[in-house]
């Protein structure tokens, strides 16, 4: 029944056109009715603590470093420096595409902002050189969604505040999965235009790609900034996102000049909006979350899926299905905020790893984010480059299919592959062991110990004297 209630009242609210944020605050309160604990100040309470945590304060840094990035020249930098790389390539500003995506999305971690960027930038060269026009925005739609996955990114900060895992280890887990996204991409692209008759650009001489690099220089060195700055330790990662702001400040007003100060209002101005709405939404969502924890729900579900939780790869199928289906109705904020603390019970119960559901989890709900038809990826492309949602939607089909493919390649693949290598791993490191305590002499060993320990409690005898 608490299943029902919980289900009933979401979909019924938003059913009826209630905001998201507002409907997730209308489905607590039912949970709180069905189970005769109303009380308006716990609501209260935590709405508030749900927004009170620090490493979401990462979320705001990142969408102003994207909203300088697009407005500063660094998005654009970028973008010359991928054509200068493969625009010679029959098809070439296709990939064009793909890398900027790439190199973009380890800048901002927003799939709006780059889709909004690459459609700016990109689209009418693409229609200009004789490309389908359909087929480009889908393929930047598609490009647009790996910006949450490759790091920084908005949905791995999110998910790793809500599931409590380490959002480091979510970073450094989705560089991998993001590039084989990008290459299932690739591979689309290259069907789809194999046949059309298309004349590519002269190929660009050494010193010419060397300059595009060059101006794209100090662009391209945040990503590295960030992931070692990550993997060795000197920040977390809600104060990577304080430098990649930063950073991108400087590089936009100070070297390239093109952030002037009357530009620097507006620029703040949307990422607040952006941030607001995401903040109001992890805020509600967390008395939905609270609520599910209270009502047992998760073991509710666990029991019905427990058919399932012998069989760990069938059971990742079977989330990432409904993942889907949940995805065509709802943004990714949204959907992770809902599902995640419902989810992770069942996977742990499961024994699968949790960074592993999470980057999995993540790519699922990106790819949401163009399916229809409530694709916000979507919306922006059409938007920004004029175009109906219908002429979007089917040209963005093959390469979400492509991207639906990859994912579920992941499910099948990969869990089995980081399981050999784990397993592998811990006999090597088992053997080394073994053949170390072999090696020992250990009458060797005692003699060398015995003075130590000797000297440890005489010390430990004067201490206590003293």
């Amino acid at each position: 029944m608490t299943i029902a209630v919980f289900l009933g009242s979401l979909l019924a609210a938003m059913a009826l056109g209630v905001p998201i944020a507002f409907s997730l605050l209308l489905c607590g309160s039912a949970l709180m009715w069905h189970m005769d604990m109303f009380d308006a100040q716990i609501l209260a309470q935590n709405v508030i603590e749900g927004s009170n945590s620090f490493p979401l304060l990462a979320v705001p840094f990142f969408m102003l470093a994207g909203e300088v990035m697009n407005t500063g020249g660094l998005s654009r930098r970028i973008v010359d420096f991928a054509m200068a790389l493969v625009g010679h390539i029959r098809g070439g500003l296709g990939y064009v595409t793909i890398v900027a995506a790439c190199l973009l999305s380890a800048l901002s971690g927003s799939a709006v902002a780059d889709a909004a960027a690459l459609t700016a930038l990109l689209l009418p060269m693409m229609v200009k050189a004789g490309h389908d026009k359909a087929r480009s925005g889908g393929l930047i739609a598609a490009c647009g969604v790996i910006g949450p996955i490759i790091p920084p990114s908005i949905g791995f900060v999110i998910f790793g505040v809500a599931a409590n895992v380490s959002i480091s280890k979510l970073f450094l887990a989705g560089i991998f999965p993001g590039i084989v996204l990008a290459a299932g991409l690739w591979a689309t692209w290259w069907w789809c235009t194999r046949k059309e008759d298309l004349t590519p650009p002269a190929r660009k001489t050494s010193a010419e790609v060397f300059a595009a690099m060059r101006e794209a220089g100090w662009a391209l060195m945040l990503p590295l900034i960030i992931l070692v700055g990550l993997r060795m330790g000197v920040f977390t990662p809600t104060e990577a996102a304080v430098v990649a702001a930063v950073y991108a400040l400087f590089v936009a007003g100070v070297i390239y000049r093109e952030l002037t100060w009357s530009q620097l209002f507006d620029v703040f101005r949307m990422a607040a909006k952006t941030t607001s709405v995401i903040m109001f939404l992890v805020a509600a969502a967390m008395v939905s979350a609270w609520l599910i924890t209270v009502a047992n729900l998760p073991a509710q579900v666990v029991s019905l899926l427990e058919p399932l939780l012998g069989n760990p790869t069938l059971l990742m199928a079977a989330i990432m299905v409904l993942c889907m289906i949940v995805g065509t109705a709802m943004d990714m904020t949204p959907t992770i905020l809902i599902l995640t603390p419902v989810l992770m019970p069942i996977v742990k119960a499961a024994g699968i790893d949790p960074v592993y559901f999470g980057v999995l989890f993540i790519i699922n709900n990106s790819i949401g984010l163009i399916t229809p038809p409530v694709g916000v990826v979507l919306n922006v492309v059409a938007g920004v480059g004029k175009m109906k949602m219908d002429d979007v939607t089917r040209g963005v089909m093959p390469f979400m299919i492509a991207e639906f493919t990859v994912m579920f390649l992941m499910v099948l693949v990969f869990d089995a592959v980081f399981g050999y290598v784990r397993q592998y791993l811990m006999v090597f490191a088992t053997n080394k062991i073994d053949a170390r305590l072999a090696s020992l002499d250990p009458q060797a060993f005692i003699d060398g110990v015995l003075p130590f320990l000797d000297e440890l409690e005489s010390g430990t005898a004067r201490k206590a004297a003293s």
